[in-house]
C-alpha cells in the first residue's frame, strides 16, 4: 500500500515549485541546529568518508545506520533541483531552491567525509594491502551489523519485506560475481554511463563507487586518467556523475516518500548481498574481489572475533547516534 505523502505545514505555498518534497525524516528545518548536532554530523561524515575508502563498503551504509540517510537523500535531491533550475536559466528560483538546503548539515557532513579521506586514505590503503584478511573481516562485520541495525528503520515490517530483502540479496550476490573485462580504451559513452552509475554509490548503501567502476571494467582507466589529468575523460565521467546523481536522487527521494518500507527492504538486501566482496578469503585479488576462496583454518578464529567486533561497533555507534539525535 502506498504511504501518504508528508506535507510540511510550515512551508510557504509559494515555495512548492522549488522545494523537493521530503520524507518525514528529512523535515527538520524547523529544529534549531545546535553545536552538538554539528559535531555529531561531522563524526557521521568522518565515518562515511572512512567507509568510502574501502572497496565494497559505502558511506551510504553509515548514513543509514546513523539515521541521516533520508535527510541526506532529500538534501541531495534539493541540490539537484536547484541545479536543474540554474541550467534552465531560472536564476532567481535556483537561488531560492539553494536557500532551502540544510547547509549546516550538509557542510558538517561533507567536512567529515573529506577529513576522513585526507587523514586515513594512505593508512587504510596500506592496511588493506598488509592485512587483507583482518581488514575484510572487520568491514564484513560492519556491513552485517549495519544490515541488522537498519532493519529497525522499517515502519511496518512484514513477510513481503523479508521476501524482497532476500530476493535482492540473492540477485546482488550473484551479480557481483560477474566482472567485465578491463578495457584499455573504453568508449566515451561507457565512461559516461560508468560515472552516472558509480556516483549513485554516494547515496546507495552497500556498494562503493570504485567497485561499480571495476564492474564496468573502466576502474583502472579512470584512475590512470586522474593521474594523467586527462581532461576529456574526466569531463565525460564528471558529466555522467552529475546526471546520474541528479536523476537517481530524484527517483530515490520519491521512492522513499511513497514506498518507504519496500525501498528499505531492497536496500537491506543490497547491503547483505554486497557483503560478498568483503569475504576475507577471495581466490585472487584480495579485498574487494568478489571471487570466493576457501577459508584458511589458522585465520578463522581471529577473523570471526574481529567480525563480531565489527557488528558490536555498528550497534554501539547506532545506539549512541540515535541517543544524541533524540537528546537534541
Amino acid at each position: 500500500m502506498t504511504e501518504p505523502s508528508h506535507v510540511d505545514p510550515s512551508r510557504d505555498p509559494d515555495e512548492d515549485d522549488i522545494v523537493a518534497t521530503r520524507p518525514p525524516e528529512a523535515d527538520r528545518r524547523a529544529t534549531p541546529f545546535l553545536p552538538l548536532d554539528v559535531l555529531g554530523t561531522y563524526v557521521v561524515g568522518f565515518a562515511m568518508g572512512t567507509a568510502d575508502i574501502v572497496p565494497g563498503f559505502s558511506g551510504g551504509t553509515v548514513a543509514l545506520v546513523a539515521g541521516v540517510y533520508e535527510r541526506l537523500v532529500a538534501n541531495v535531491r534539493q541540490a539537484a533541483r536547484a541545479a536543474s533550475l540554474l541550467v534552465r536559466g531560472q536564476l532567481r528560483e535556483a537561488i531560492r531552491a539553494l536557500g532551502v538546503i540544510e547547509w549546516v548539515f550538509v557542510v558538517a557532513l561533507l567536512s567529515g567525509v573529506f577529513s576522513a579521506i585526507v587523514a586515513l586514505a594512505s593508512f587504510l590503503e596500506q592496511q588493506l594491502e598488509d592485512e587483507p584478511v583482518l581488514m575484510s573481516a572487520i568491514f564484513l562485520g560492519l556491513v552485517l551489523g549495519a544490515t541488522v541495525v537498519a532493519t529497525g528503520e522499517l515502519r511496518a515490517p512484514s513477510v513481503r519485506h523479508a521476501v524482497i530483502a532476500v530476493a535482492v540479496a540473492a540477485v546482488t550476490f550473484v551479480a557481483l560475481g560477474a566482472r567485465a573485462a578491463t578495457s584499455a580504451d573504453p568508449a566515451l559513452w561507457l565512461l559516461f554511463i560508468g560515472g552516472a552509475i558509480a556516483i549513485c554509490a554516494l547515496i546507495l548503501p552497500g556498494i562503493s563507487g570504485s567497485f561499480l567502476l571495476l564492474l564496468f571494467g573502466v576502474y583502472e582507466f579512470v584512475i590512470a586518467s586522474v593521474s594523467n589529468f586527462d581532461v576529456t575523460v574526466l569531463t565525460v565521467v564528471a558529466a555522467g556523475a552529475v546526471v546520474g546523481l541528479a536523476s537517481f536522487s530524484t527517483l530515490l527521494n520519491w521512492l522513499l516518500r511513497e514506498h518507504h518500507d519496500v525501498v528499505l527492504a531492497a536496500l537491506l538486501g543490497l547491503m547483505a548481498g554486497s557483503a560478498r566482496v568483503l569475504w576475507p578469503w577471495p581466490s585472487t585479488d584480495g579485498v574487494g574481489d568478489p571471487s570466493l576462496g576457501p577459508p584458511v583454518g589458522s585465520e578463522v578464529p581471529l577473523a570471526i572475533a574481529v567480525m563480531v567486533g565489527g557488528v558490536v561497533a555498528v550497534v554501539t555507534f547506532a545506539f549512541v547516534a540515535r541517543r544524541v539525535a533524540d537528546a537534541t
